[in-house]
């Protein structure tokens, strides 16, 4: 493959998964959700990439598809290995991973995977994107299909943020630790605002956070869906500078819950451990499970409030089942404090 030709693949990779998906979609297969138009302006100012030659790039891929000849081919799932650039955390709903596994074992794997031959492994694969897909394949037994690309460790870590530009279900933790990871790659910032559709601004508070938490900790938290930039950006400024806060954080994560948590608890657990809370303030959630570990909900409390969240069904029969227990629980107040 030729420089140029490389280059264009590169330069245009969001919209060709895009079409490539929607190409899937418009035969009755479903494919999630994407923002191309963002990506692609992004992708075509960054890399002064004329629309005319993205277009041919993109028909020439579709052509290969609809003719039945395309890259589109099946491989051993064994024979693929993650990218060395992950750009997810630990989903801590495996719930959804075992629904999302279900629907490729009854419906078949409906888009394509992209992969790169192994620079050091004769005769394996590495991802560029598509790791979930891959995982469910891999526990299933199933073969992947994938789409094979030639592409440098530079540019295929460029192509798995214009990809992730595109996905909704990414944290902004997440994003920002793939752009630490650019960052470490030695891209150079005007292509990382590129792949991730972002402006300096936002690149200069992802560094500073993925600076001041040392990634030990961001995994040690989680993706944290409910916890975006300004809280992460508060967390980030109250330990800034201070290895005995880092610690104590460090602590408070590794220590046992009541109950398990999801990363959105873990992540407030850590700034509590660091920035109590003031007096007469909201402290904390705190899970609620019943006796098997099902999460319920969490609780909040104040001097003068307190709150309850529900988790799935059964947390709002819980609710409903607290409410209705108000008036006894009420009657029994008044006779404990009779008595």
């Amino acid at each position: 493959m030729s420089k140029s030709s490389r280059k264009s693949i590169v330069a245009s990779f969001g919209l060709l998964s895009a079409e490539l998906e929607n190409k899937l979609a418009d035969d009755g297969q479903p494919a999630p959700a994407a923002s191309t138009q963002r990506v692609g302006a992004g992708v075509i100012g960054a890399a002064h990439r004329a629309i005319d030659d993205i277009r041919s790039e993109r028909d020439r891929l579709k052509a290969l598809v609809e003719s039945g000849g395309g890259p589109v081919r099946d491989l051993d799932a064994a024979l693929i290995d993650p990218s060395p650039y992950p750009d997810r955390l630990p989903d801590d709903d495996a719930a959804n991973f075992e629904a999302f596994k279900r629907s490729i074992e009854s419906e078949g794997q409906q888009v394509p995977i992209q992969v790169r031959k192994h620079p050091s492994a004769a005769g394996r694969y590495q991802i560029v994107y598509g790791h979930r897909r891959w995982l469910a394949a891999r526990q299933l037994g199933k073969p992947v299909r994938a789409i094979e690309v030639e592409i440098s460790d530079l540019d295929l870590v460029l192509a798995q943020g214009i990809e992730n530009a595109s996905r909704q279900d990414l944290t902004w933790i997440e994003r920002a630790l793939f752009a630490s990871r650019m960052d470490d790659a030695g891209i150079k910032a005007r292509h990382i605002y590129a792949a991730l559709s972002i402006e300096d601004a936002e690149l200069a508070r992802m560094r500073s956070v993925c600076r001041a938490l040392p990634a030990d900790i961001i995994a040690a938290i989680g993706r944290a869906p409910k916890i975006g930039r300004p809280r992460w950006l508060d967390l980030a400024k109250t330990v800034a500078g201070d290895g005995q806060a880092l610690d104590t954080i460090r602590a408070a994560l590794s220590s046992e819950a009541d109950a398990p948590q999801t990363s959105d608890q873990k992540f407030q657990r850590a700034l509590d451990a660091v920035k109590p809370a003031a007096p007469g303030k909201t402290t904390g959630a705190t899970a609620i499970a019943d006796a098997s570990g099902r999460q319920l909900g969490a609780v909040t409390a104040s001097a003068r409030e307190v709150r309850i969240s529900a988790e799935g069904a059964f947390g709002t029969a819980f609710l409903k089942f607290v409410q209705a227990e108000l008036p006894s629980l009420a009657e029994r107040f008044a006779r404990l404090r009779d008595e």
